[in-house]
C-alpha cells in the first residue's frame, strides 16, 4: 500500500528538498506540496494524505492550529518538522500534545545538508507516522497534580539498595510518558528515560512534564545523581547510560555513534542497567517503531530485572514491545493504565 504524503511548509526549499529525499521510495507518494495550511486544507478536500508534514511556524495560519483543526474534524497522522529554537521547540511540545506523533527537527542554516543527511529518520518516521493508532485508549484519567504532595526536590541521592524504573519510547511516547508520569507520587522511585527525540528538544518536552507531574522532570545532564521523586529525560543526540559508585546511582552522558539507529538509544540505556544487575530495576519498554530497547530489555530480563512491554491496544505505533515481545523479554504485557498502577506499586 503506498503512504500518500501532503507537505506543509512555508520554505520553498524545505518543500523542494522533501519532495527530493521521498521520490526514491516506492511505497511513499507526494500528493502535494503546501506554502501554508489554507492551500493545504484546498488539496486536502480535493485527496486526503495519509500523512501529513506540517511546519509551525507559517503565515496565515500556524501549524499548531491547522493541526488541532485536522484533529477536531478527521484525525489524520502528522509529522512536525520544527525550527530547533526555544519558541520552536516549545510550540513542538504543544504540538505533541495535540496528536502529532512524530517530530523532526530542522537548522535555520545549511538545511540541504541537514535534510538528506537525516534522509533515512525522516523516511522512516513517515512509514512509522503511517502506521499510527491515533486514539489508544485510557481509562483512567489523570490525577489533578495540585492535590499531590509537592516534590522533594533536595532529597539524598538513591543507595545502590533503592528501586528504580527505566522507561524508552518513540513514535506515540511523548502523550504515554506524560499519562503515566502525571500519576506517579512526589516520592516516586527515580526514573531514566529515553525518548526519540531530535536534539533541542528535549529539555522544552522535560520542563512541560515538570509543569504536569508531581515529580520533578528534567533533562538529564552528566553527573546527575538519581533520587526519589525526579525522572531524568535523556538529551536529545547523546547517549544516557547508568552509573553506579560510592554507594550512589548517577547518569553518564556521552556521544558515540547510532545503537538501534538511534541517539540516544535505548537499547544504551537498558544494557547499562543490565550490567550493574536488574533486580532493583523496573523497566518499561514503550509505543514506538523498529527494535530499539529490545534487546536491552532481554538483557534486564536475564540480570533479574522486572520488565514490561506496553500492549497493542494502547500502543500508537506497536513495534519495539513487540519485537521485545518475541524475544520473550517482557515478564508483563500491559496497558498504560496498568503500567501506571504497576509504577505506583513499584514506587
Amino acid at each position: 500500500m503506498t503512504i500518500k504524503v501532503l507537505i506543509v511548509d512555508d520554505s520553498a526549499v524545505m518543500r523542494e528538498v522533501m519532495q527530493q529525499m521521498l521520490a526514491p521510495y516506492a511505497d511513499i507518494e507526494v500528493i502535494g506540496a503546501a506554502f501554508d495550511p489554507l492551500l493545504a486544507m484546498q488539496r486536502m478536500q480535493q485527496q486526503w494524505p495519509d500523512v501529513l508534514v506540517l511546519d509551525i511556524e507559517m503565515p496565515r495560519m500556524d501549524g499548531l492550529t491547522f493541526l488541532r483543526q485536522i484533529m477536531a474534524s478527521r484525525p489524520t497522522p502528522v509529522v512536525i518538522c520544527s525550527s530547533l529554537t526555544s519558541q520552536g521547540a516549545a510550540m513542538t511540545q504543544q504540538a505533541l500534545a495535540a496528536g502529532a506523533v512524530e517530530v523532526i527537527g530542522k537548522p535555520s542554516v545549511g538545511l540541504r545538508d541537514f535534510l538528506h543527511g537525516s534522509g533515512k529518520q525522516f523516511v522512516a518516521s513517515i512509514r512509522a507516522a503511517a502506521k499510527a493508532r491515533l486514539a489508544p485508549t485510557l481509562t483512567k484519567a489523570a490525577p489533578d497534580v495540585a492535590s499531590l504532595a509537592v516534590p522533594a526536590r533536595h532529597a539524598l541521592p538513591v543507595p545502590s539498595s533503592e528501586r528504580l524504573v527505566l522507561m524508552g519510547a518513540s513514535t506515540g511516547g511523548t502523550q504515554a510518558l506524560e499519562y503515566v508520569l502525571r500519576q506517579l507520587p512526589a516520592s516516586a522511585a527515580p526514573v531514566l528515560i529515553v525518548q526519540h527525540m531530535p536534539e533541542g528538544f528535549t529539555g522544552s518536552f522535560a520542563e512541560r512534564l515538570n509543569g504536569l507531574a508531581a515529580i520533578e522532570v528534567r533533562e538529564a545532564q552528566h553527573g546527575d545523581s538519581l533520587r526519589s521523586g525526579l525522572a531524568l529525560i535523556a538529551p536529545g543526540g547523546r547517549h544516557m547510560l547508568l552509573k553506579h559508585d560510592a554507594g550512589r546511582y548517577w547518569v553518564e552522558i556521552k556521544d558515540g555513534p547510532l545503537v538501534s539507529r538511534h541517539r540516544p538509544s535505548v537499547d544504551m540505556l537498558f544494557r547499562s542497567a543490565a550490567l550493574l544487575g536488574g533486580r532493583n530495576v523496573l523497566a518499561v519498554l514503550m509505543t514506538g517503531m523498529g527494535n530499539d530497547g529490545a534487546r536491552g530489555l532481554l538483557a534486564l530480563h536475564e540480570a533479574g530485572a522486572s520488565t514490561v512491554a506496553q500492549d497493542e491496544h494502547s500502543c500508537v505505533v506497536f513495534g519495539m514491545p513487540k519485537e521485545a515481545i518475541k524475544l520473550g523479554a517482557a515478564d508483563q504485557v500491559l496497558g498504560l493504565d496498568e503500567i501506571a498502577a504497576q509504577l505506583l506499586a513499584w514506587a
